[in-house]
């Protein structure tokens, strides 16, 4: 049976109810490992037939404990786990576009397969406080992440991807 790996990092709890919604959706699909960032290392990777990458955007960049998963696991996979299946879902305070491109260029030098666009939730905490505080994601922002993980869960039990 084929299996998903959702990889996360989460500071403020946005990203984790993120990636648990989709995890949830895809559990329905397929076997689907939920692990955090910094719990993850190359034989995860390698046991796992898709990915679903979630991070936040911090100071318009991809979280640290998120690049500090990939640094880790980079070149331990490269040219091992070339044509697989991901997706990816960003929680930002305004933009997310950065960190999205930044996790898009370390999956291109894998040649990952992106099957879907960057699922970019939008929280729109500006100010220090706003920014620090635990975040609650809206029903209906994980609602799509549901979707996304849904939808990779069901694209890998068709062998679709």
């Amino acid at each position: 049976m084929a299996q998903l790996l959702i990889v996360y990092h989460s500071r403020t709890g946005g990203c984790r109810q993120m990636a648990q919604a989709a995890a949830r959706a895809a559990e329905a699909e397929i076997e689907t490992r939920l692990m955090a960032a910094e719990d993850t290392g190359p034989d995860d990777m390698l046991g796992a037939d898709g990915y679903i990458f979630c991070a936040p955007e911090n100071l318009a960049a991809l979280s640290g404990m998120m690049k500090e998963f990939f640094d880790r696991c980079y070149y331990p996979l490269l040219g091992r786990i070339e044509g697989r299946p991901y997706a990816q879902m960003v929680c930002a305070g305004s933009d997310g576009a950065s960190a999205a491109r930044q996790t898009e260029r370390i999956a291109r030098g894998w040649r990952l397969r992106d099957v879907q666009p960057p699922l970019i939730v939008c929280t729109h905490a500006q100010t220090p406080e706003e920014i620090l505080a635990e975040k609650s994601i809206p029903d209906d922002q994980l609602a799509r992440c549901g979707e996304l993980g849904a939808a990779m869960g069901a694209g890998l039990a068709m062998g679709a991807f």
